[in-house]
């Protein structure tokens, strides 16, 4: 049976508490609560849902059976990559901090966060180059028969689907963009 990726990192938690890794401890543990705040909030909409679609009653207010609650829960397990978007918006927030504190001449803490950041990105696939993004973009541009600048639109949802969670969306637009430029 595969490990999902939050079993592995659960583990690699275990793995740095008995190692006394606090870095590594520390930034697992904050994204394992990402991700089941994402998980709490998919399950509240999914509640939502549910609730909506039962009559309600004269006086009660609507409830869900058991078997709604455990189906709620089930589909509201994220998947691996779902994790991953809850991972890569993790070293995102790294990377837009880390500008932040160059900016404003915290080197100490710019190391702090880019060594947090290298923990999370051992947990992403391998990033797509820029010559990746670009091959891909040509083919779905080609598939489409995109023209210009107008024909984004059709572009851009194939090419974030082709490499979702190997390359960083506004590096996408941006290929996408100069392709359909000229």
């Amino acid at each position: 049976m595969e490990v999902t990726l939050k079993e592995k990192m659960t583990e690699d938690l275990k793995q740095a508490m008995r190692g006394g890794d606090t870095v590594k401890r520390s930034v697992i543990r904050q994204a394992l609560a990402a991700i089941q705040s994402a998980e709490m909030a998919r399950r509240a909409t999914l509640a939502k849902a549910a609730l909506a679609k039962q009559p309600a009653s004269a006086g009660k207010e609507a409830e869900l059976s058991e078997a709604a609650i455990a189906d709620i829960a089930k589909q509201s397990a994220l998947s691996d990559g779902d994790i991953l978007g809850v991972l890569q918006k993790e070293v995102r927030q790294r990377q837009e901090s880390i500008e932040a504190f160059k900016q404003g001449n915290r080197p100490e803490l710019a190391e702090k966060e880019a060594a947090e950041m290298a923990i999370l990105q051992d947990y992403l696939p391998k990033q797509a180059g820029r010559d990746e993004i670009a091959a891909e973009a040509r083919k779905i541009i080609q598939e489409v028969g995109a023209k210009g600048p107008n024909d984004k639109g059709k572009v851009m949802p194939k090419i974030i689907a082709a490499l979702k969670g190997k390359a960083d969306g506004r590096e996408i637009n941006e290929v996408v963009s100069e392709l359909l430029k000229g």
